[in-house]
């Protein structure tokens, strides 16, 4: 639909739009803008919905020194551990 077409039949273009259909709007035979059904704004989200209901232990946040230590003192592979370079099969692989 051209300029001059959409301004002759504008309510008959909201009517479309509002049953839900987009128009397009030509000039010079190119697209210029696009007519879509109106669609609110989501409401914004609210922080702190669930105060109150998730429990931490108190500890929750302190180092484990164990966990640390098996992720930075322990091997890259675990021992007995071959590499593969096909991508299709596990990056290693125990030896049986």
């Amino acid at each position: 639909m051209n300029v001059h077409e959409a301004k002759t039949h504008f309510s008959k273009l909201l009517e479309k739009v509002a049953s839900g259909e987009e128009v397009i709007i030509s000039k010079a035979g190119k697209p210029v803008a696009k007519l879509v059904p109106y669609q609110p704004a989501a409401a914004p989200r609210i922080g702190g919905f669930l105060a109150g209901q998730i429990w931490q232990a108190p500890d929750c946040w302190e180092d484990d020194p164990e966990l640390i230590s098996t992720m930075t003192d322990g091997p890259l592979f675990p021992q007995g551990a071959t590499l593969s370079n096909v991508a299709e099969e596990p990056a290693f692989r125990r030896k049986p």
